[in-house]
């Protein structure tokens, strides 16, 4: 079943021309797609037109067979803001930076939106939450305030309030970016595990090696358009495309 379907998407900005090419693409469920390619090629737009952040030029985009767009004499018309709030419930996003509620603590930072949004009740919301911290692996920081936490499990918590809002499918822009090596592991180690259990990913990264072991499928874009995609083991091992090996040949030299 396809969870995300985006088709003919292009985007451009007055006076900056072309930023993404008439991109088509469809998740599986269950599929974790890793989205590589430099600094300037498309892969953070892309995400933010398929997580409704940034509003498409032209292109179609539906969650579940549901639509949130349709392309309509050559512009991109989005359905009502009532459904888009419905649609906005099949997806999470963790972003570079944290986003976490200062003046929350940890667990408030993940019941907040369960029981304003989903309308769940306290209790239950606080259950799922600290369900959520034991799989982060911070039981212990349930009380704590952002603040007290390292940029690690800062993002961690993102990604268990992301998790606790039950999406079908979740997005990850970049979501080490922001972090030293040190503590990077421990954000990967999460996201590696969540594809075990084969929750439906989009992750842009610039961690060739975590998307090469982590992802099902990789795609390579640049200059608004995909490039390549395939297997892990087809971009990494053997690209097809001259494009796709200058790319690679940099990150193997760095």
């Amino acid at each position: 079943m396809n969870v995300l379907t985006m088709t003919g998407v292009k985007k451009h900005y007055d006076g900056a021309g072309a930023v993404l090419r008439d991109i088509s693409q469809t998740v599986d469920q269950g599929e974790a797609l890793a989205i590589i390619g430099p600094s300037g090629s498309g892969k953070s737009t892309l995400l933010r037109c398929a997580t409704l952040l940034t509003e498409m030029t032209d292109g179609s985009l539906s969650y579940l067979g549901e639509p949130a767009a349709c392309s309509e004499n050559g512009r991109a018309v989005y359905v009502g803001k009532a459904r888009l709030r419905q649609l906005r419930s099949a997806f999470g996003l963790v972003f570079q930076s944290f986003h976490l509620f200062p003046h929350y603590s940890v667990l408030k930072n993940l019941t907040a939106a369960q029981t304003v949004v989903l309308g769940r009740h306290r209790q239950d919301a606080e259950e799922r939450g600290l369900a959520l911290l034991k799989k982060m692996g911070l039981s212990d920081k349930a009380s704590a305030y952002p603040c007290q936490l390292s940029g690690g499990q800062q993002q961690r918590v993102a990604i268990a309030r992301a998790l606790a809002m039950d999406p079908k499918i979740l997005f990850f822009d970049e979501p080490t970016s922001a972090l030293d090596p040190e503590l990077t592991g421990e954000v990967l180690k999460i996201i590696r595990s969540l594809a075990e259990e084969k929750m439906t990913m989009v992750i842009v990264t610039h961690e060739m090696a975590f998307a090469r072991d982590v992802a099902d499928r990789i795609i390579f874009m640049d200059d608004g358009v995909i490039v390549e995609q395939g297997r892990p083991e087809q971009i990494f091992g053997a690209p097809q495309q001259v494009r796709t090996q200058q790319f690679l040949q940099r990150y193997r030299q760095s």
